[in-house]
């Protein structure tokens, strides 16, 4: 009969149990923090509201300014339909704007997300040489008016 003395089996199980710890590598998920939005009312940093019609006076609610308060390696934009009727249509665009007044598109398209649910965009890395200063949100547009009425949420993350 095969018998082990203590420390070999003690070893054993110590080698057998560092081989199946889990490890960290540096592909851990990033830590994301929610941006603020311009005009919010400093609660939440969700922001809810409906598609409009544009005005000849004043500003229409179609856009939706983040604060960048600080470099972040990527962004993310989370939107949310809450119109119960099933045809909603929402024209959704996403851009990131630059402390040197430039801007770069992330996306524009229509979706038609069932109530409760909507899409999330990104990860979009920053852009290297340059310094992002908010991030937008722009949900809907006087092209697409079957769009107005519907209600919607939306915010965006920036991660490291």
């Amino acid at each position: 009969m095969l018998r082990f003395r203590e420390p070999i089996a003690a070893g054993l199980l110590l080698g057998l149990s560092v081989a199946l710890a889990p490890t960290t590598t540096a592909s851990a998920a990033p830590l994301c923090v929610f941006l603020t939005p311009i005009g919010g009312n400093g609660t939440t940093p969700i922001v809810s509201k409906q598609v409009g019609r544009g005005h000849l006076i004043g500003k229409t609610n179609w856009n939706t300014d983040f604060i960048v308060d600080k470099p972040y390696r990527s962004y993310k934009f989370f939107f949310t339909a809450n119109s119960s009727d099933p045809s909603a249509k929402y024209p959704v665009t996403g851009f990131m704007k630059f402390t040197d007044g430039t801007s770069l598109q992330l996306f524009n398209e229509t979706i038609s997300p069932p109530i409760g649910t909507g899409k999330e965009y990104g990860p979009f890395p920053a852009v290297p040489g340059k310094q992002a200063s908010q991030m937008n949100f722009k949900i809907g547009a006087s092209s697409d008016p079957g769009a107005l009425g519907f209600s919607y949420r939306i915010s965006v993350q920036g991660c490291n």
